[in-house]
């Protein structure tokens, strides 16, 4: 089935136009985004044919090609000629979405819009049970005056494994003296990744009630544990007519360790090597904060493996992948965690809850376990202070 047949009124590529893929007409095919896409280093994959193929309205929707994007950032960074690659994919994941065709790897999608309309979470969780990882950690809730609303995210609230995150989060907040709260079963998902899929229509509808929510509780300063919560507060959000001051979690570390909030009694003797979430580097340039911040902790040796910086490895969780089950042999979370092992990296941290999901589902699949552990970057500064 290709665009025409599912839109045979309008000239396809201006279907694809009014999506947002405009900027597909300025490819001139120099190939630079398959050089760099991760995809090309466990399989065949080719940006370049997307967009060609779009830019002509020839590109068929129910093929699995176009849901393949990580959204990661490192295809736009090397474009010469600003095609905005993941603008144009999401403007096709739109189009199928509006008419309901998926090939089979993006079929969880409509399960996971169904639990976000519902619930407001991507977990199948209830609502109400938002608020349960705070319970004995002295996490009050927010009202007007207090300096910082905590928005945990979904995964921190919810996953047992990234609860853990959360908690490491409020007892660090705790002792540094921070005033902060959180608003619990009155928050939504955040948003970010169901619109990367398409879903442009539910993403405005949880933006707005998260916008309302923040407004009526006297809300001006967020602080965030997910790149992607961070990502779409700060930079997506404003196209509501709204601005909040945003702050990720690995920025305010450094700032109260720098400030004196923070002491280390103990020392944190392992090597250690820091990954970049695409959403936090690439796509708003953290990158020295959270090295700053564990540099800092006494005994840790930090090194550097490859494909850092803005050369970051992406976990394959961006774009609504962390929702879809991809292969064993194609998983970037399995190369990455094989890049820090041969580093001669203890610790594999970062500060981002995709990334840890994915990141620990490979540690187990490569029998890794006992070689390298996945961490936080709050749960190591939980451990020294």
């Amino acid at each position: 089935m290709t665009m025409e047949t599912v839109a045979p009124s309008k000239e396809i590529i201006d279907v694809i136009k009014e999506s947002g893929g405009e900027a597909f007409k300025l490819c001139y095919q120099c190939g630079l985004c398959d050089t760099v896409c991760p995809w090309n280093r466990v399989r065949t994959f080719s940006m370049r044919k997307i967009v060609r193929q779009a830019a002509f309205g020839l590109t068929e929707i129910e093929v699995e090609d176009m849901w393949l994007c990580t959204t990661c950032g490192i295809c736009p960074q090397q474009c010469p000629r600003d095609v905005k690659q993941i603008e144009s994919v999401v403007s096709l994941r739109r189009i199928a979405t509006e008419y309901g065709v998926f090939p089979a790897s993006a079929k969880p999608v409509s399960a996971i819009r169904a639990s976000l309309a519902g619930e407001g979470n991507p977990l199948h969780v209830e609502r109400k049970k938002r608020a349960e990882w705070a319970e004995g950690h002295s996490v009050k809730t927010f009202t007007e005056g207090i300096d910082f609303l905590y928005f945990p995210g979904c995964y921190l609230c919810y996953d047992p494994r990234l609860v853990k995150v959360a908690r490491a989060t409020a007892n660090i907040l705790n002792l540094a003296g921070t005033d902060f709260g959180i608003l619990g079963s009155k928050e939504n998902c955040c948003g970010e990744s169901i619109r990367k899929t398409g879903d442009e229509e539910l993403f405005k509808r949880l933006a707005r009630e998260n916008i309302k929510t923040f407004i009526e509780n006297g809300v001006k300063k967020i602080l965030v544990s997910s790149p992607h919560c961070y990502h779409t507060f700060k930079n997506e959000y404003p196209e509501f007519m709204v601005n909040f001051e945003v702050v990720h979690i690995s920025q305010y570390l450094l700032e109260l360790i720098c400030n004196g909030k923070l002491d280390f009694t103990k020392e944190y003797r392992k090597k250690v090597t820091y990954h970049d979430p695409c959403y936090l580097g690439r796509h708003n340039g953290i990158y020295e904060e959270p090295r700053e911040a564990l540099k800092k902790i006494p005994g840790i040796e930090l090194i550097e493996m490859a494909d850092s910086l803005e050369d970051s490895l992406c976990c394959g969780g961006g774009g609504g992948r962390i929702w879809m089950e991809t292969p064993k042999g194609e998983r970037f979370s399995d190369l990455r965690v094989e890049q820090a092992v041969a580093a001669g990296a203890e610790v594999l941290v970062t500060s981002c809850p995709y990334c840890i999901t994915n990141f620990e589902d490979s540690r187990l699949a490569l029998n890794y376990s006992e070689v390298i552990e996945v961490k936080d970057i709050t749960e190591i500064l939980q451990e020294v202070i």
